[in-house]
């Protein structure tokens, strides 16, 4: 008997700890993303950078240079919090220079959607790996009564 409850303990034991180590799932999931992307366009310099702040949030930046100014600035957090996934964005100057959050709406190994249908411009917002050094950011919904969308490729540094 002793036997079979300490099995017992140690199965209860290593199920719960594997349950801890996948708490945060949906952000790990986007690991690939952390690291410096860039995007040379004839307009300018996009760039966006990624880093892991802890096990639970990721932080980034975006800005777009053209010539030698800073035409767009964008402070980004990407945080999972319970079983949601969260993308949100500051820009200064807009939305009272507040976040505007977007929640993970689907996902697969490679493609990932964040919605907010309240949100003026863009209402989604999608990253897509193309490879290890290759991904697409694209912007999309209503804008001045019309569907819009803009994609951005993007290489990796």
């Amino acid at each position: 008997m002793k036997l079979s409850i300490g099995m017992l303990a140690l199965v209860l034991l290593v199920s719960c700890q594997k349950k801890s180590d996948k708490k945060f799932e949906k952000l790990e999931k986007m690991n690939w993303l952390i690291g410096n992307w860039e995007n040379k366009m004839p307009e300018g310099l996009l760039t966006e950078t990624w880093k892991k702040d802890n096990d639970s949030t990721f932080s980034g930046n975006s800005y777009f240079i053209n010539s030698k100014d800073t035409v767009h600035f964008e402070s980004i957090k990407l945080y999972q919090k319970a079983d949601s996934l969260i993308y949100s964005a500051t820009v200064v100057g807009q939305n009272n220079n507040e976040p505007v959050q977007f929640n993970q709406t689907s996902a697969t190994e490679t493609e990932f959607t964040f919605e907010n249908p309240k949100h003026d411009y863009p209402q989604k917002i999608v990253y897509k790996k193309v490879n290890d050094n290759s991904l697409v950011a694209t912007i999309s919904g209503m804008q001045q009564g019309k569907m819009s969308s803009e994609s951005y490729p993007m290489k990796k540094k």
